[in-house]
Order: structure tokens, then sequence, then C-alpha cells
């Protein structure tokens, strides 16, 4: 099967989706599939080999251009190659992109206005260039953010059209009232376009058929699977501090804040007496404020040497910063679709302890690998780290026990033949 598949880049970021995007490209190339990769916004940032195209479409830099100055919709190609060049667009978002949606409501609704918006200079782009592939049987769009892509797609190619849905509402939900409504009927409209809609859980295949108005019979779930190369392999006994970890992206959505919270809680209400709160991710420049301010609590609780964090992790560090720990918790107050990090952990030994809601519940009941607290609730989430600080032998078998359920249920491998399963569905 020849398969076009769009991928999101997000800049110097090391994105969930993109990692997910270049994983299921690769295995299934591995398989003997055909798969174009194609990025659009800017080049991707993988911790593994990089299989995606060296073109990059919907650039960033014009699609902003485009947006922002009326003339910039209107220049001709050889400009255009200008800032559409990687190199360009690499140098321009080398310190990470603002992705706040507060302010991009005007841009987002232009994007899901596709043909008729003001990138509509990037599809023409984007076509072009497919005219001159060999035909594919396949497309697939990364996200409903990009769903405008469906219809032109269909239209051009005359093959089944695939949209993956993975978080979009937590962008959507943060637009001002009048561009997330918009949006959201735009996404609605665009949906005849798409043959097959993929979730990334039960959870987000049930919420997103409501909150799209998706017919849910088109709407498939396909978990997220993992490159287990790396992970694993033999752990040091269980001693010294009980190490709690976060390894997530640091935004206010992803919940470090509750963990803080939690950790104080553990150190001065529950009698814990040594421990140490280990955190790793990317940090967006508008969110070191963020992070400062958990440190200042932890200065002000008198807590904060025991607190580190590690920054953005290649996949080696990652692997490595991972096996140092006793548990994981990311716990976001937002219900999250995928998870990603959890399997990473689990992977290597490490039980979770995660709100419950989204994703988790069903990962966590497939792998057999941690527990779950009340989401939002960082004292429920003390009462459930404190079980496992109190019996690490205990705490080490469930890390184990998670460790053989991602490679039962959560492997690259199980993914790409679930995917498939849904591609030749529907062109058969």
């Amino acid at each position: 099967m020849r398969i076009l598949q769009i991928t999101a880049g997000a800049a110097g970021m090391y994105c969930g989706s993109c990692l997910m995007d270049n994983a299921l490209a690769a295995e299934l190339r591995a398989r003997g599939e055909d798969v174009l990769l194609l990025p659009v916004y800017t080049p991707t940032l993988t911790d593994e080999v990089n299989v995606s195209d060296r073109h990059v479409f919907f650039g960033g830099i014009s699609v902003y251009l485009e947006q922002n100055v009326p003339l910039f919709r209107k220049t001709p190609a050889f400009l255009d190659r200008l800032w559409d060049a990687v190199p360009v667009i690499r140098a321009a978002t080398s310190r990470g992109i603002k992705v706040c949606p507060e302010s991009l409501g005007e841009l987002t609704v232009s994007t899901l206005q596709g043909e008729e918006g003001n990138q509509a200079k990037e599809f023409k782009k984007l076509l072009g260039y497919l005219d001159h592939l060999p035909s594919f049987d396949l497309a697939i769009v990364p996200n409903a953010l990009l769903i405008s892509l469906a219809p032109a797609l269909r239209r051009e190619l005359k093959q089944p059209i695939v949209c993956t849905l993975q978080g979009e509402d937590l962008f959507l939900e943060g637009l001002p009232d009048e561009h997330r409504e918009e949006s959201r009927a735009l996404i609605r409209r665009h949906a005849d376009a798409v043959d097959a809609f993929v979730a990334t859980s039960d959870y987000y295949a049930d919420f997103m058929a409501g909150y799209l108005a998706i017919d849910r019979a088109k709407v498939h779930t396909v978990p997220i699977g993992i490159n287990l190369e790396g992970h694993g392999g033999p752990r040091d006994e269980a001693s010294g501090p009980f190490t709690i970890g976060y390894f997530a992206r640091v935004a206010p959505e992803k919940g470090l804040h509750l963990l803080v919270d939690a950790y104080r809680i553990l150190r001065q209400e529950r009698g814990l007496t040594d421990a140490r709160l280990e955190a790793a991710g990317y940090l967006l420049p508008e969110h070191q404020g963020y992070l400062d301010g958990i440190r200042g609590r932890l200065r002000g609780w008198g807590l904060d040497r025991e607190f580190r964090y590690h920054g953005t992790l290649d996949r080696e560090d990652k692997i490595a910063f991972l096996k140092t720990l006793d548990v994981m918790s990311a716990p976001s107050p937002y219900a999250e679709p995928k998870g990603l990090y959890v399997l990473e952990a689990l992977a290597n030994g490490v039980p979770c302890v995660q709100p419950r809601h989204g994703a988790f519940p069903e990962v966590l009941d497939r792998t057999g690998g941690g527990v779950l607290f009340e989401p939002n609730n960082p004292a429920d989430l003390a009462d459930r780290l404190l079980e496992l600080a109190s019996d690490r032998e205990a705490t080490r078998a469930l890390g184990l026990r998670g460790a053989e359920g991602v490679r039962e249920h959560h492997s690259i491998a199980q993914m790409a033949t679930r995917a498939l399963a849904v591609y030749e569905g529907v062109r058969s």
C-alpha cells in the first residue's frame, strides 16, 4: 500500500505526536508498505531515526505571514522558497514557538477554512508537489486541526482519507469563544470528506465523537505503541531515597504542580522521611515562569534541595533517567488521550500513578503497571505514592508487570497491525 502520512512538526520540541507518527511510519516501511511521511509547519524532531521527507509544507513562516500580511498571500513561488526552506524554518523556530491558543484563534479559523482561507496558497503548493509523485492508495491527516486538508486531498488523490484524533480538544478549548465555535463548525463540515477517524484510546474515541458530532461508527481506536528497542534491561535493586519522577512536557496541563503539592504532603504530613523528586521534559519559553513558581514553592517549604529538573532528554538519556526512578507520575488535570510517557516509564519497569481519567485507566488496566488516583486531588495522589513507598519490593514487582504489559499490548508493531486493519477497511 502506498500511504501519504502527513505529520505536524513542533519546532524544537520532542512532541509525542511526532514521535508516534515517525515510529509508525518506520514500522510500516519495515513491513514493506510505501509510506511518505510529509511534515507540515516545521521539520519534525524525533529521538529515533527520522524517516520524514525533506520538504515541509504549510511552513510556519509562510502561514504566519499569509495570515498577518495580505501581500504574502500573492507572492510568487520563487520568493516563497526563501522562507519555506527547511534551514530557514528551523532557524526561525530553534528556540521554540508559542502555541498558546488564546493568540491563535484567527489563524486556526483561517486554516480550517481550507482553500477559502488566507493560507489557500499553501494548499496549491502541497497539491502541486503531490501531483508529480506516484499515486497514493490512502492519505492520513495528523489531527482535526488540519482536517481542511481532507476535501482537497480526496479530490486530487481520489482515495480514502483517514484523520487521527490525538488531543485537539485541549487546544480548541483554549481558543476565544467565537473562534472555538467557528473552528468546531468547520471541522464538522470537513468531516464528510474523511472515511475514518483514528483515536488513540477508547476514551478519546467516545469523547471526540460527541465533541465534534462525528458518527461514532467512523471512529476507530488504535492504542498507541512505542519502539521498544533500548527500553528495559536490568535495574539496580531498590535502595536509597524513594525517587518519584515526572517525565512529560513541563506545562500546567501535564500537572507537575499537582505532583509537587503531593510531594509536600508526603514529606510534611504523611511522614515519608527519605525521598527525591526528579523531573524532566520539554519546557517552552512561555512556561519558564510556571517552573520558576514551582521551584519557589518548594523553596518556601524547605524542600527545594530534594528537587531537580533535568531539562529535555534525548532517547538515551531519557531511558537512563527513567531507570533511576522508583515510580513515575504525570498527574495531568486534563483528560489525556495518549500518555506516551506512561508507556515509556512502564517499558523500563517503572510503575506509574496516574489520574483516573482520559486514557490512563485503559493503559494501566491493560498493562497492570500502576495505580490510579482521583484527578486533581494531591492528597489522594500522596496516599497512593505512600503505599508504593511503604513496600518497595511490591512496587518493583508492579513495574516489572507493567513492562511485560507494554510488550504484550503496546509495541509499535501492534500499533501498526491495528492501523493497517483500519486502512485496509476503508479501502475495501
